[in-house]
């Protein structure tokens, strides 16, 4: 199947496929008669794997390290809990930041209502910002 059949069965866009194709991800043999690239039943479930990995949060460079080690034989399982368990933990500090900052913007808004609107002077910029008070 050519590149537009296989993003349609795979729900993804050609694109992608070209994307995934010059990364090494896939890997299609060539039509010797016209030099187009085919890809098979087994490019459409390599590519399902990799939007399942993607949608967990995986890599490419996750899902290229994955895909080497089951070529070689080898499980990746034990590779894959690993990541997961450290994506996990720095999702877990993301989230943190995102709610502090969720709060100070929550406390801006809140400074802010009746605080009039200011002019530049020379000296100031936005008297919103510069009056912000930090509250910790």
């Amino acid at each position: 199947m050519n590149v537009s059949e296989l993003a349609r069965r795979a729900g993804v866009t050609a694109d992608t496929v070209r994307h995934y194709t010059r990364t090494g991800l896939l890997a299609p043999t060539r039509n010797t008669s016209n030099g187009y690239k085919c890809y098979s039943q087994s490019d459409i479930a390599r590519l399902l794997f990799i939007r399942k990995a993607r949608l967990l949060g995986f890599s490419l460079a996750d899902v290229s390290d994955i895909l080497l080690k089951s070529n070689c034989g080898h499980s990746p399982c034990p590779q894959v809990r690993q990541i997961m368990q450290q994506r996990l933990q720095e999702n877990r500090l993301k989230l943190q930041d995102l709610q502090k900052l969720q709060a100070r913007m929550e406390q801006a808004v809140a400074q802010w209502a009746h605080m009039p609107d200011g002019m530049p002077d020379g000296n100031a910029i936005c008297h919103l910002i510069e009056k912000f008070a930090v509250e910790d």
